[in-house]
């Protein structure tokens, strides 16, 4: 109990219980009273659970025989009486031993007495005194006594300063204590006695019996000051402990009292909308977590956002945040998976019904089922697909989908330019989701779907991130086992994820990212393959989408091969599917209209239908005049015919570059120049012709960037004919790389240049001879027509191509 609650509290006390001291209704100073005290033969009071100070009062309820024989005895003779505290309250009748030396004498003010049978005496502390010895025990204690006087402050300034240091630190004890009223205050300003405030101090302490009795014990002023400021002082700590503890306490409660009444009427208002509650949201989430097939660590971690959630005010937006990620948990398809289609010859069927060519990515994948039917936890491949835009490899992914009868799934990467995109967001974030992977796999709700990564080489980088680099973790079979997404902070398994990337180019991807993936070259189609295209898809899809039927339109296979010829100039089939639907149009309009038509399509409805002719290929068989020679390149849309052309002019041996060229190509340049002046003997050449003539080398459609060491013989030749005056063979293309010995080199992009070549009527083609393995690998009805000739050294290449 703190000092001053028992002033304004009273209980029922007896020597054995805490009592409520007072203080003297005069100023303490009661040395001059007016009775005398008989030291020699004074009755003894033992005190069980208190120390009785001079100069204050307390009621005390006496209950034992011999103290109330003593009370009675000191009432009836002079009221005065010693008291003395016992060492342990729990003994009954004590001996000397068990009594303290040093007590009080006091003053027996009042005595009432108790139905009960017991008395309560109002007593007042007179005078410090010493227990010198016990005269007898029965019928009540009596001792000898000698008086204990105080010793005066060693220095007078000192001994008040501790005395307003004790009155402010009362009143600051007064302040703290919730139990104690401020008329406490107004006591101590009315104590002037320093000695009595001590001792007023001292009775009211909330210490043990032990450390009053040697507050009591003390006799200097000045030392029992010091002690009893040291006492307080621990206990303005504790006091002021405790208060900070209640003021948060009582915060953190009324929090919880507002947030619950705000929830209970939000709840109240819910049920009145019609609304659900949290908790049922929370049912249905562990509801739906039971049919989950997820791992140990998914569970543990379901489990804990769980009972976050459960502590969470649902008006907060933790909560909503937390709700989204179990919602994601749930949603996602952990070790759920479809039944994969091993019938291979249905599969087969489904393939070539769907795409025509492409042998090479049906065989890989007919393969993959081969080995997954043996093996079923075979990880998944991952494929590139690369080719010319057109040619079937987006749309590839879904008939391996379907041929596996697997989800399909397919995320663009072109123009990406964020990492987040891949792996997420970490979910403190707000507005935080998860990456395309997971969102994606997430609708698909299987974890075997077919995912195709489309325009993987288009994939941005800036100060966000390299998402190329985050596809590392993605597309490695190695890793994807454990796939990390930042805001689902678990691991997923793409391991069983059939992942086909496509591409048009491989030179923008980067090298590590490229040698984790299979590549497979999709190259264009031959004009026989686009017929069949045209015939078994293209047709029939815009008939369809434009309302007609087969009886209103009808399209001969040398209608389309015209078409191909002479209004696209593609690798792939796009450009030829807009060539087709212009017809479909121009057919439903008449249709529509009621107009008569050919429901056959002639060579003379295509002026009508499509427009002039677009292409015109005689200017690459056409003869030309020396120094014009027609070569081969490969560019992202497909091979292409490419013009050289070379011109001497009067001068000094300069040689000019036009054509926006790459630094490749002009190399190749003067390369060949350089061939040609170590061989102007062999070649009939006049050496001084070097020294007399700038040389000027242009290549058409200045427009459009050309680069690549495929022109190099293409480059030499168009030189020695502008030298020798020698024109080019016509119907004749070339490519090839050439070195300073005179040596040809292998090219690539092989069949996307035959093809161009074919397209353009090209009859003969000058290759390298390591490049007789890639013609090889095209069959033999698309390269019908076309001789091809093939070279090691650049000699070769001149007896060929210049006529004399």
């Amino acid at each position: 109990m703190s000092m001053f609650e028992d002033i304004f509290f009273p209980k029922n006390f007896d020597e054995g219980v805490e009592f409520m001291p007072l203080f003297s209704v005069g100023d303490g100073e009661d040395d001059e009273m007016e009775f005398e005290i008989e030291y020699d033969d004074l009755p003894l009071l033992a005190l069980k659970n208190t120390v009785l100070f001079p100069g204050i009062v307390i009621p005390i309820t006496v209950g034992r025989d011999k103290s109330i024989k003593a009370i009675n005895k000191a009432y009836d003779k002079d009221r005065i009486i010693g008291v003395v505290s016992q060492k342990d309250s729990k003994i009954e009748n004590p001996k000397i031993k068990d009594l303290y030396k040093v007590g009080t004498v006091a003053r027996i003010m009042k005595i009432l007495k108790m139905p009960d049978g017991t008395i309560t005496a109002i007593i007042q502390g007179h005078q410090r005194m010493v227990l010198t010895e016990v005269l007898k025990t029965d019928p009540y204690l009596v001792g000898k006594v000698e008086k204990l006087e105080d010793i005066p402050p060693r220095e007078e300034r000192e001994f008040k300063a501790l005395s307003a240091s004790i009155r402010d630190l009362a009143h600051q004890i007064v302040q703290l204590s919730p139990n104690i009223p401020s008329e406490a205050t107004v006591i101590l300003k009315n104590i002037d006695s320093e000695a009595f405030l001590l001792n007023f101090i001292a009775s009211n302490l909330g210490v043990k019996i032990e450390a009053k009795q040697s507050i009591l014990e003390i006799s200097e002023m000045t030392t029992k000051a010091e002690t009893i400021l040291e006492h307080m002082d621990s206990e303005l700590q504790l006091l002021e402990l405790r208060d900070q503890i209640e003021n948060k306490v009582r915060g953190d409660l009324e929090k919880q009292q507002r947030d619950y009444f705000l929830n209970q009427q939000l709840k109240t208002i819910q049920e009145e909308l019609g609304q659900g509650s949290g908790e049922q949201d929370i049912l249905e989430l562990e509801k739906r977590s039971k049919g989950k097939k997820w791992s140990k660590e998914v569970g543990d971690a379901f489990a804990k956002e769980l009972k976050k959630l459960r502590r969470v005010n649902p008006a907060v937006a933790e909560y909503s945040v937390t709700m989204n990620y179990l919602e994601l948990l749930l949603d996602l398809p952990w070790n759920e998976y479809t039944k994969d289609n091993f019938d291979l010859k249905k599969a087969q069927k489904i393939l070539d019904k769907d795409h025509f060519g492409l042998e090479k990515v049906k065989e890989r994948i007919i393969e993959h089922l081969a080995v997954l039917k043996l093996k079923n936890d075979m990880k998944a491949p991952i494929v590139c697909l690369v080719g010319p835009p057109g040619v079937g490899k987006t749309s590839l992914g879904k008939s391996v989908a379907k041929a596996l009868k697997r989800e399909y799934i397919r995320m663009s990467l072109g123009g990406l330019h964020d990492e987040s995109e891949i792996r997420g967001h970490r979910k403190t974030y707000i507005g935080a989701m998860p990456g395309r992977i997971i969102q994606s796999l997430k609708k698909a709700g299987s974890s075997n779907p077919v995912f195709i990564l489309d325009e993987i080489d288009k994939v941005g980088k800036n100060f966000r991130g390299d998402p190329s680099s985050a596809l590392l973790e993605v597309l490695d079979p190695e890793q994807n086992g454990t796939f990390h997404d930042n805001y689902l902070e678990l691991e997923y398994d793409l391991s069983k994820v059939l992942f086909i990337a496509t591409a048009n180019s491989l030179s923008t991807i980067q090298p590590a990212l490229l040698d984790r993936m299979e590549i497979i070259h999709v190259n264009g189609y031959s004009l026989e393959e686009k017929v069949e295209i045209a015939k078994q898809h293209l047709i029939p899809k815009q008939r369809e989408e434009h309302g007609l039927k087969a009886k209103n339109i009808r399209l001969k296979p040398e209608i389309l091969a015209q078409i191909i010829k002479q209004y696209t100039r593609e690798s792939g089939v796009r450009e030829l599917d807009r060539r087709i639907a212009g017809i479909m149009r121009g057919t439903a309009k008449k249709v529509a209209m009621e107009e008569t038509y050919n429901v056959t399509v002639a060579k003379s409805d295509l002026y009508d239908l499509l427009g002039p002719v677009r292409y015109n290929n005689e200017r690459y068989t056409e003869p030309h005049m020396p120094g014009v020679t027609v070569g081969l390149a490969w560019t992202q849309v497909g091979g292409d015919i490419l013009f050289v052309e070379a011109s001497l002019n009067a001068g000094k041996g300069k040689m000019t570059l036009t054509g926006n060229l790459g630094d490749v190509m002009k190399e190749s340049a003067t390369t060949a120049l350089s061939y040609l002046k170590a061989n102007s003997e062999s070649l009939g050449l006049d050496t001084e012709i070097f020294t007399k003539k700038d040389i000027h080398v242009h290549v058409p459609e200045g427009a459009i960037p050309k680069d690549g060491p495929s022109a190099g013989i293409t480059m030499l030749t168009a030189l020695t004919s502008a030298f020798t005056g020698r024109s080019v063979k016509p119907f004749l293309a070339m490519t090839g790389e050439i070195t300073l010995r005179g040596r040809v080199l292998p090219v690539g992009g092989i069949k996307e240049k035959i093809l161009a070549a074919n397209r353009a009527g090209i009859k003969e083609i000058i290759l390298c001879k390591e490049n007789e393995k890639d013609v090889k690998e095209i069959k033999s009805e698309y390269i019908k027509g076309l001789n091809f000739h093939y070279v090691e050294r650049m000699g070769e290449v001149l007896e060929i191509a210049l006529e004399f």
